[in-house]
């Protein structure tokens, strides 16, 4: 680990580089700022654009990601989540936080009038001068993101990207996969143990996708949001988790690794 500390102003920055956990590259390195007093909101975006380059987005995200809410000037303290949530962002300001890191905008269709849950989740952030950020399918693509972070939380080895999405060996059983992602499974088709498991997060079944994971040498592909029409297609065996889930891992990692507090805010599920 490298440090050194510099002064801007009024504020002392600590620049830190240390390794990020990737299975692609364990030693990969980056760069954390962390400042003593506070963070100017354009340092720390070109921080978490070092993070999640926004070049790596697909094309639907255009305008999608990055600074969707603006507040304060300067970051002190910083919350993440997967979602941007009315409960989410209540209990961001709670803390007293200044930025709000998530996986997924609360602001997806053009807005033409402000009102029921997006004008609340609005309204609240924008009363407290809450930053909203969004990192989504840059940070999918990203080195050490939200595939990786999930090909990590199962401990896979031996892993190789794929277009979107990963491959490594899986080892643990499904039971012990549904333990670790504290979800249900539900799974199409016989998995033979130890496998070449494809892993995406999010709703990543498509016949393309799964296509290509056979092709680089899966045996199973596990992902979340499952269509029929997919199922009967594949010539693997297909594992469904939710998309929370699969997800949640990368940001509760990037979380760890920032110092940030996760806010955790798992849909309620009924099994009948």
């Amino acid at each position: 680990m490298l440090a050194f500390i510099t002064r801007n102003h009024t504020h002392f920055r600590l620049t830190v580089f240390h390794a990020l956990p990737s299975p692609r590259k364990p030693y990969l390195y980056s760069r954390l700022f962390l400042y003593v007093f506070a963070m100017q909101i354009a340092d720390f975006i070109a921080m978490l654009e070092e993070i999640a380059p926004p070049e790596l987005a697909e094309e639907f995200d255009g305008g999608r990601i990055g600074l969707i809410i603006e507040g304060h000037d300067e970051v002190n303290t910083v919350c993440c989540a997967l979602d941007a949530t009315l409960p989410v962002v209540r209990a961001a300001v709670a803390k007293g936080a200044d930025m709000l890191v998530v996986h997924h905008t609360p602001l997806w269709n053009p807005l033409t009038r402000i009102g029921g849950e997006s004008g609340r989740v609005i309204g609240t952030a924008l009363a407290a001068g809450l930053n909203v950020y969004v990192m989504h399918t840059n940070f999918d693509h990203a080195e050490g993101g939200i595939n990786d972070a999930l090909a990590e939380t199962l401990h896979l080895t031996g892993v190789i990207p794929l277009s979107l999405g990963v491959i490594g060996t899986l080892t643990r059983s499904l039971d012990e996969v549904a333990d670790i992602l504290g979800a249900p499974l539900r799974v199409y088709g016989d998995v033979h143990l130890p496998c070449r498991l494809a892993v995406a997060g999010g709703s990543c079944f498509s016949y393309d996708h799964v296509c290509e994971a056979e092709a680089q040498g899966a045996e199973a592909f596990l992902s979340a949001e499952l269509k029929h029409s997919v199922i009967r297609s594949s010539g693997i065996p297909l594992i469904e988790s939710t998309h929370y889930a699969t997800e949640a891992p990368g940001m509760r990692m990037l979380s760890r690794r920032m110092g940030w507090t996760f806010l955790e805010d798992i849909p309620a599920m009924v099994q009948h």
